[in-house]
């Protein structure tokens, strides 16, 4: 009956409801994606505090999501889609790994690095290829998959490795630079054996005479894929980037030709049955990796690579990874797990102890480069669940593979965390500051001056910083001059690098110095040791001729003058900029702690006694890093009998509309204020023992709400004291001087500093304000580029 059937509009319901389920499943499929992107992120953010690499939290998200019985069998509706995008991925990352990798070492001379590498990686097979027969890895055991298996294992994955180290900043110390070489040797000839191995020992069910038919074919293609590469792509990119120069974007047909070109040298093998996973690999050997090209092309593929493929990657992983294979009831399927940990680690281990001891290592060195060379990677991972898929190796040793590579990640950490801290007690000299200075240990001081002004002042200051005569100080009384076209002609060359400085007026007043301050010294220095230095430099290289001078000399306090002087009304000068610019660079620089001595008069005080109290000296504590040394110092102040020192503690009043004010307008790391405020609590109570309970230094405290009350508290002191040590800075926004860095004139000296110097407050106390030496890199105090092999 016409109307009643209509073919037309039945077609256009099944295309619309057609369309509407590849939408919905569309939709869905890049809402699991970004679901999955999510989810490893944060966890991975929850993991920041062990500084585990984003393999961990993958590796962890990836086997349970893939686990999830809804989602398993969600999968199982893609599974092609899914094994085909994990396969590209996999092309990509090993063109980017052979990209990375260079395969003339193989024709060197064995540096230590690939000692080290082949070192472990010998001991680790030959222990891998003598166990693992006995363990039931394979369906069917064979010679070819055994010695494949102990490739693998004795493999590394560079990448991951690599990230450990640098994320923890030592890879530019001797032992992550060695890491980091012998990581990237191993895998490379890890990955090239299997590469090549690939050829003779592909598991195929073929008579003899076939397999050698393909085995040539496929060495023949492999080869001229290699030459082909080697030779044709350096010409080729080199065009491409001669065409285009830096500062100018790459042309986009050149891009296209460079695409083009990396896909056909990656392509040519695989046209004879090779793999294009490791055709890829063996393409990116032979390809440059220098230019705009090349680095172009990392840039993309590494961005690819972890912004898309790696969350699809571990996700596929949980997939194969099915528990329900895995077979824990077995006993055999816990002795492969543990047999295989212990394979990786202790064939590494032994191997790299070996070799280190015949290259001079450390024992414990050895065992942590060795542990740190276990780790593995996405193409071992892969490895693992491909020779599953193909039925070479059972599920339940595929599954435990995945979790031993988890276990070789996962401890890397830890170890680098190891290695920091050996080397930071190797290495004491780098935290030179009063604070941490051994007690039994002399004082090492470096005094800086402009000139003959100066001597007073610092006369008085090694007085009253002399401390006790056991074990006493060493005093490098240094003269700072600017270098002039006029001094630099009367410099005389002598050997050895020595210069001899004959400018007149130089001469005659680095000799009136040291007359003065030897003469001191002979009267009065009982436990001072006298030095004479000087840094004769441009004011703009000046800072860092000093650094290394106090680095050379192991020097724990550097005292600089304020750049300022004052005149005989008492008000300061315009200052000299070239003196400030030092100042400056010197507390951002300095290896050691910084101070600064803005002298109003303390030089003109008369001479100090050993009997009596003839000057009055005050310390202000608020807290923080600054204030923990400026108390440090004063501890060697205390000692002089002469001096009647007050510690003032500046406290925040706890009243709860005050503590609501100031959380509710200062933000702060709650936790770092927390770790501050009881190292500031520890460090004070013990100078309170040892300096006010039992001997004769005053104390008081002032309880204050805000910076307010601490400017009117600080004016409250004006002509109380000769001199005022303060700590610059170093607080965690301390709500008692929030905001009083607005209105600073020297933000060198630090807001109380800068206070106490300005031109409103007594012309007849000095200051003294005191940095401790921040931190280098990450490593608390150990430089990044530290030694310990």
């Amino acid at each position: 009956m016409p109307g009643f059937f209509d073919p037309e509009k039945a077609f256009d319901q099944t295309c619309t409801e057609n369309l509407r389920k590849n939408a919905s499943n569309a939709a869905l499929k890049i809402l699991a994606f970004y679901a999955m992107v999510i989810i490893c992120n944060l966890f991975h953010h929850l993991l920041r505090p062990w500084s585990q690499p984003r393999i961990t939290s993958d590796l962890v998200i990836g086997l349970t999501v893939g686990n999830i019985g809804p989602i398993k069998n969600w999968i199982v509706s893609i599974p092609e889609a899914l094994d085909s995008i994990v396969h590209f991925g996999m092309i990509c990352y090993m063109f980017v790994l052979g990209l990375e990798m260079d395969p003339y070492v193989l024709f060197k001379w064995p540096n230590r690095a690939a000692k080290v590498a082949y070192a472990g990686m010998l001991s680790t097979f030959i222990l891998a290829s003598t166990i693992t027969p006995f363990f039931q890895f394979f369906k069917v055991t064979s010679i070819m998959r055994v010695l494949s298996l102990s490739t693998a294992l004795s493999g590394t994955a560079s990448p991951v490795l690599t990230r450990v180290i640098t994320s923890q900043k030592i890879g530019k110390s001797d032992i992550g630079q060695l890491v980091i070489a012998a990581g990237m040797h191993s895998d490379f000839v890890s990955t090239l054996l299997i590469s090549v191995g690939y050829i003779a020992f592909q598991d195929v069910s073929e008579s003899n005479g076939a397999h050698i038919k393909r085995a040539i074919i496929q060495s023949i293609a492999l080869f001229v894929q290699s030459v082909l590469t080697a030779l044709v792509s350096p010409f080729f990119l080199n065009w491409v980037n001669n065409e285009n120069p830096e500062g100018k974007p790459l042309k986009g047909s050149h891009l296209v030709l460079s695409v083009a070109f990396m896909v056909l040298v990656c392509s040519c093998s695989t046209l004879s049955g090779y793999s294009p996973i490791l055709s890829a690999f063996m393409a990116g050997i032979f390809m440059p990796r220098e230019g705009r090209v090349s680095k172009w092309a990392l840039g993309k593929i590494n961005y690819f690579l972890t912004s898309i493929f790696y969350p699809i990657f571990f996700f596929w992983m949980g997939y194969e990874a099915d528990f329900k294979m895995f077979e824990p009831g077995h006993l055999m399927t816990w002795a492969r797990l543990v047999i295989l940990l212990l394979i990786v680690t202790a064939g590494k281990v032994a191997g790299i102890i070996i070799s280190g001891a015949i290259l001079g290592f450390n024992w414990p060195e050895s065992v942590m480069i060795g542990l740190l060379l276990t780790v593995k990677g996405h193409f071992h991972i892969f490895l693992a669940l491909v020779a599953k898929q193909t039925g070479k190796i059972l599920p339940s040793a595929s599954i435990g593979m995945i979790l031993v590579i988890f276990f070789t990640v996962v401890h890397a950490p830890s170890v680098v965390a190891n290695i920091i801290k050996r080397a930071r007690k190797r290495s004491p000299t780098h935290r030179m500051a009063l604070q941490w200075l051994d007690p039994s240990s002399e004082l090492r001081m470096l005094l800086c001056l402009r000139g003959p002004q100066d001597v007073s002042s610092i006369i008085n200051f090694m007085e009253i910083s002399r401390g006790t005569a056991d074990p006493g100080m060493v005093v490098y009384v240094t003269d700072m001059i600017e270098l002039t076209d006029q001094i630099a002609a009367t410099l005389v060359h002598g050997e050895m690098d020595s210069i001899t400085v004959t400018d007149k007026a130089v001469t005659e007043m680095r000799d009136q110095i040291t007359s003065a301050v030897q003469s001191f010294v002979e009267d009065n220095g009982d436990g001072i040791t006298l030095r004479r230095m000087l840094a004769l430099s441009p004011f703009s290289i000046m800072p860092r001729d000093i650094c290394n001078l106090a680095e050379d000399l192991l020097i724990s306090l550097i005292i600089l003058p304020f750049h300022k002087c004052q005149r005989a009304d008492g008000t300061f000068d315009a200052g000299h900029p070239g003196f400030r610019f030092v100042n400056r660079k010197m507390l951002r620089h300095a290896p050691c702690s910084v101070g600064i001595l803005v002298d109003r008069g303390f030089g003109l005080t008369e001479k100090i006694s050993g009997s009596y109290v003839s000057l009055n000296i005050a310390v202000i504590f608020i807290g923080g890093k600054d204030d923990r040394e400026a108390l440090a110092y004063a501890g060697r102040v205390a000692w002089h009998a002469g001096v009647k020192l007050t510690v003032i503690r500046f406290l925040v009043q706890t009243d709860e509309d005050i503590s609501s004010r100031r959380a509710s307008n200062y933000r702060y790391n709650a936790a770092e204020q927390e770790q501050e405020m009881k190292l500031d609590d520890e460090f004070f109570a013990n100078f309170y023992e040892k300096h006010v309970a039992g001997g004769p230094v005053a104390y008081s405290e002032k309880h204050l709400a805000n910076s307010a009350e601490t400017f009117s508290t600080l004016k409250s002191l004006e002509g109380q004291y000769s001199l005022i040590i303060v700590g610059r800075g170093g607080r965690v926004n301390s709500v008692l001087t929030v905001g009083m860095n607005d209105l600073e004139q020297c933000p060198e000296l630090g807001p109380i500093g800068d206070v106490l110097s300005g031109s409103d407050f007594s012309i007849s106390t000095s200051i003294l304000i005191i940095q401790q030496p921040n931190l280098r890199g990450e490593l608390e105090g150990l430089d990044e580029d530290f030694s310990i092999m």
